[in-house]
């Protein structure tokens, strides 16, 4: 007898459907075709054991199970539970009347209880697209799916339910919990508030314009001037993403093996922040199942490198096309993924080795060549992409020891969201913020006076600026003027936007470290 049952595979951010063909015949053998890895492989003692737990059995025939397409390889053991029903169904064991209009995927434990896999998320949206009449998952995957409408959501917690979902008993309802909602008019767990960072007000001033246009931006300073505290806090001033953002964020950690725990979309902006030892298949993606990288878990939100200058070069340079293409696809013999990853980069790093070039008291000892050699680490195309340069000076004594307090992120996060709006007005669905806009509609949404243009002329002759930084330049005016909520970019705003190129400033004017003063 021949059954059909279908699941999902991921490629990448993309699902394909798997048809699990099985077949039962006369004899005594058991073959797994479909070019399935060693962990699909290994399903046949799973599936026994779990199929002997209620009171089920692999039938002493010849059993065929084909995994259709046969032209990519299956991976992982999400395949089990659609290995097994096929099995029960294939043997007349079990009648399943609708088997056809459910997608099935799930781990199969020795016991019969279902185990949570990765990937549950794309693969229902996927069986909604497909026509599919419901999808049956692992009770503690389902969670993730909380959100889809269109499509019925079937949580079993092992074999037992699976057997009654497939009957149509109707002793196990659809799937709907209650998502935990949170409060995203404020910062939420361990996120520093900019009120407690005393000083630094045009630091705080460029990160409220780079949060409110998407902008890069790095941050030059001493130690203890107050880079990380200020880059944390930037996660509490960021808005919070809409339903298209929150739904491509949440695919990719679904694929990640990484879900809401509290249920439904992810609705807080990622912030990730990998360490300096991380590696290139860490930050970018790839390995043995090619899973999603740093760059890409920071999809919509934030990609935080600390210390910048201790990253290996090959790994920053390897940033400059993702920064561009809002994407990284990674090759393999037999295809290639694609994974998206419109972050916004915030950097930090020290001006010197030791760190304490240009603090008062005169501490630094490094040589003229250690410095430039340690701020040429950053090459120029790398420094070209990041839109804001800031440099981060020390606080005064008198400063640390008031009670002074500063600005709340609430507020500052009041004028992001606003300046938000004015952008998505402007651009609809067409871009997300100031930052994406393309070179065609450059001088289209930044379009500034006869006045303007002749600063901006002598702006770029004076500094030998790139076309790039020009575009950048533009961009982050544009963002100043939406945050006054001006439809117009004045030379005020130009100004402003130029005093954020500073280190851009030392790579091609020309001024050596060994000859700057703070």
């Amino acid at each position: 007898m021949l059954c059909r049952t279908y699941c999902g595979a991921c490629i990448g951010v993309e699902v394909i459907s798997v048809t699990i063909e099985v077949s039962v015949t006369p004899g005594i053998s058991f073959f797994l075709v479909g070019l399935p890895d060693s962990a699909v492989k290994e399903s046949q003692q799973r599936i026994t054991t779990a199929l002997n737990s209620i009171g089920a059995r692999i039938p002493g025939k010849k059993i065929v199970i084909n995994m259709a397409p046969a032209d990519f390889r299956k991976e992982g053991s999400s395949f089990d539970l659609a290995i097994a029903v096929g099995i029960l169904a294939a043997s007349g064991q079990y009648s399943f009347p609708s088997l056809s209009n459910y997608l099935i995927m799930g781990e199969l434990a020795l016991d019969g209880s279902l185990r949570k896999v990765s990937g549950v998320l794309p693969v229902a949206l996927h069986a909604k697209k497909e026509g599919f009449k419901g999808c049956l998952i692992p009770y503690e995957s389902a969670f993730e799916t909380v959100e889809i409408e269109g499509i019925s959501i079937y949580a079993a917690r092992n074999l037992a339910d699976v057997i009654s979902i497939l009957e149509e008993r109707g002793e196990i309802l659809p799937f709907i919990p209650q998502a935990e909602t949170s409060d995203n008019s404020r910062p939420i767990g361990d996120i520093p508030d900019f009120c407690d960072i005393k000083g630094q007000e045009f630091a705080k001033r460029g990160l409220e314009i780079a949060a409110a246009g998407g902008h890069n931006i790095l941050l030059c300073g001493g130690p203890g001037s107050g880079k990380s505290m200020m880059a944390k806090a930037f996660a509490g001033i960021l808005p919070p993403m809409n339903n298209g953002e929150a739904l491509e964020t949440s695919v990719i950690y679904s694929i990640a093996g990484i879900s809401n725990q509290s249920g439904g979309l992810i609705r807080e902006r990622p912030f990730r922040s990998p360490h300096h030892s991380s590696s290139m298949t860490a930050i970018v993606g790839g390995g043995v199942k090619a899973l999603p990288g740093e760059i890409s878990l920071s999809h919509n939100g934030v990609l935080y490198l600390d210390e910048l200058s201790e990253f290996p070069r090959h790994i920053l340079e390897i940033l400059r096309q993702p920064l561009e293409d809002k994407s990284v696809t990674i090759s393999r013999q037999r295809y290639k993924l694609t994974y998206p990853c419109n972050f916004m980069l915030i950097a930090s790093m020290n001006p010197c080795p030791c760190g304490y070039y240009g603090q008062p008291g005169d501490r630094c000892r490094c040589p003229p060549y250690s410095i430039f050699k340690y701020l040429s680490k950053i090459s120029g195309p790398l420094l070209d992409r990041i839109d804001m340069h800031i440099e981060v000076t020390p606080v005064s004594e008198s400063l640390i020891l008031s009670d002074i307090k500063a600005e709340e992120s609430r507020d500052i996060r009041e004028r992001v969201s606003n300046a938000r709006e004015i952008q998505q007005r402007r651009y609809g669905e067409k871009y997300g913020s100031n930052a994406m806009i393309g070179a065609a509609e450059l001088t289209e949404y930044c379009k500034i006076g006869e006045d303007e243009k002749r600063f901006l002329e002598t702006v770029l002759k004076k500094f030998n600026l790139s076309a790039r930084a020009y575009a950048r330049i533009l961009k982050v005016s544009r963002t100043i003027a939406d945050l006054e909520s001006s439809d117009f970019i004045s030379l005020r705003h130009l100004s402003e936007a130029v005093l954020y190129r500073g280190i851009d400033r030392l790579y091609r004017y020309g001024e050596s470290y060994s000859n700057r003063r703070y």
